[in-house]
């Protein structure tokens, strides 16, 4: 098995920035990609970014420009980087990472709070 725990949510001005990490444990030879997803109240969760192992990325329109992912493969540990932060921003954001012997098999973190409000 693979476990993620995320780490870095909290409460930020409009403009702010907070940095988001996610490591993970287990089995994590399974993994390649990883990213960050989201849910805001009463919405769907939503993709906002992912890292392949070889560090190609994938961003949501919303947050191009804004947020940047990243990957230390010897730490098995993702970030997001998140810079100018809105009030639309703000939901849980969940880690995830992909079972690459599994097809649409993943993992989950347990979620980090992100509140972005004056």
């Amino acid at each position: 098995q693979v476990q993620l725990v995320e780490s870095g949510g909290g409460l930020v001005q409009p403009g702010g920035s907070l940095r988001l990490s996610c490591a993970a444990s287990g089995s994590i030879f399974k993994i390649n990609t990883m990213g960050w997803y989201r849910q805001a109240p009463g919405k769907e969760r939503e993709l906002v970014a992912t890292i392949t192992k070889n560090g190609g990325t994938n961003y949501a329109d919303s947050v191009k420009g804004r947020f940047t992912i990243s990957r230390d493969n010897a730490k098995s540990t993702v970030y997001l980087q998140m810079n100018n932060l809105k009030p639309e921003d703000t939901a849980v954001y969940y880690c995830n990472a992909d079972n690459r012997y599994v097809n649409n098999y993943y993992y989950w973190g347990q979620g980090t709070q992100v509140t972005v409000s004056s």
